[in-house]
C-alpha cells in the first residue's frame, strides 16, 4: 500500500501524510516504520505522519494542507466521511483500494446507499468521479480521466444538483438527469 500512496504522490503535488495511530496500536507501529522504509525510495516525496484523532481535526481546519493521504481501511472510512463534508456531501467523493499493481476497487465513499436504492435520488458523482480515477491510476489514461474531470466540473458551473447539494437558485436534477448532464458534458 505504501509503494502505491507514493507512486501517487509522485503523479501529483509530491506530498503524502502517513494516517496511524502509533501512540496506542501496536499495528499503527509497524505501519510506522514500513512506511518510514518504503519512504526512503522517493526522495522526492515529502512524508508527514501523523495520528488519526489529530488528522481528523487537521482535515477540518486546514484541509489544503493535504494532498495524498494513505491509511488503513478503518481509518480511511472515517477520515473520507468526514471529509466528504468539506465538498459538501458523501455523495462527491471517489475512492480506491488498490494493490500494489495499482489495481483494485473503485467507488464512491457512501458504498451503494442502499437506503436510497431505486429512487432515482443518490448523487452519481463520486461514482462517476471514481472512474475517473480507475483510468487514472489502474489504466493511466489520464486524457479520459480529465475529459470526466472537466465534464463533472462543467456540469456543477452550471448549477446542476442533485438533492443532497442543492442550494437555492441551482437546478435541482435527479440521479439520472444529473448522470445524463455529465454524459452531455463530455
Amino acid at each position: 500500500m505504501a509503494h502505491v500512496a507514493f507512486g501517487i504522490a509522485m503523479k501529483r503535488g509530491k506530498k503524502l501524510c502517513s494516517v496511524e495511530k502509533a501512540n496506542v496500536l501496536e499495528c499503527s507501529e509497524l505501519w510506522r516504520d514500513v512506511v518510514a522504509e518504503v519512504a526512503r525510495e522517493y526522495p522526492e516525496v515529502a512524508l508527514s505522519t501523523l495520528y488519526v484523532d489529530n488528522a481528523a481535526m487537521q482535515l477540518v481546519r486546514n484541509p489544503k494542507q493535504f494532498d495524498v493521504i494513505v491509511t488503513g481501511n478503518i481509518f480511511g472510512d472515517i477520515l473520507s466521511d468526514q471529509a466528504s463534508m468539506l465538498s459538501g456531501s458523501i455523495g462527491m467523493l471517489p475512492s480506491a483500494s488498490l494493490d500494489e499493481h495499482n489495481k483494485g476497487m473503485y467507488e464512491p465513499i457512501h458504498g451503494s446507499a442502499p437506503d436510497i436504492a431505486g429512487k432515482d435520488l443518490a448523487n452519481p458523482l463520486a461514482t462517476i468521479l471514481s472512474l475517473s480515477m480507475m483510468y487514472k491510476y489502474t489504466f493511466n489514461d489520464q486524457t479520459t480521466a480529465d475529459r470526466i474531470d472537466n465534464a463533472v466540473k462543467k456540469v456543477i458551473a452550471q448549477g446542476y444538483r442533485t438533492g443532497d447539494i442543492w442550494t437555492e437558485g441551482c437546478n435541482r436534477v435527479s440521479c439520472t438527469q444529473m448522470g445524463d448532464a455529465v454524459v452531455a458534458a463530455m
